[in-house]
């Protein structure tokens, strides 16, 4: 999958880029974070909490140091590190998409005793700049995988394609919902 020749439509296409935050947005209260409140294009951030990655209970990859990708108007992504992942359960899939902010990423199944979760878990090689925080780091779809920060499981972000993190500390709404195509 290659660069779109109208990568910058893509990138000037959106409306909201966390400057401000729209009339529909939720007022985050104490200790919560606004979805509205992130960049476009995304910041990342080092988060130290505890993540962990299962299927079908095997640990696929734990580790207490990641990455967030905080992207206006979305969950974000948690990425972990290389080091993180159990590579034994990993195939490589030939499924692939493209963020007109992070490019190109590569898809993995996972494989368990029990069964494959196919395209579960992806990463990105080679980003576009300003992703380069995330080269080679992998993330994961909380609808097809157990996945939990600290003690708390993640819910899915709505929408096949979306792979945010839903937690509690969390207020949207956001993208993948019905209706929200255009933001």
């Amino acid at each position: 999958m290659n660069e779109p020749k109208d990568l910058q439509k893509h990138r000037d296409a959106w409306v909201y880029r966390g400057g401000q935050r729209p009339d529909f947005a939720v007022e985050p209260g104490p200790g919560q974070e606004s979805v509205w409140d992130y960049p476009r294009p995304p910041a990342y951030a080092h988060d130290d909490r505890p993540v962990r990655i299962a299927a079908n209970g095997a640990v696929i990859a734990s580790s207490t140091h990641s990455i967030r990708a905080l992207e206006t108007g979305s969950p974000p992504a948690f990425y972990l590190p290389p080091e993180a992942m159990d590579m034994s359960r990993l195939r490589p899939s030939d499924h692939r998409t493209f963020c007109e902010w992070k490019g190109e990423a590569k898809y993995f199944d996972v494989v368990t005793a029990t069964g494959i979760v196919e395209a579960a878990i992806w990463r990105y090689t080679r980003p576009l700049p300003g992703a380069e925080a995330i080269a080679g780091w992998f993330s994961a779809y909380p609808e097809k995988l157990d996945c939990r920060v600290g003690d708390e499981p993640v819910r899915a972000q709505a929408g096949r394609y979306y792979g945010g993190w839903v937690t509690r500390e969390l207020v949207g709404p956001w993208k993948g919902e019905p209706g929200t195509g255009h933001w």
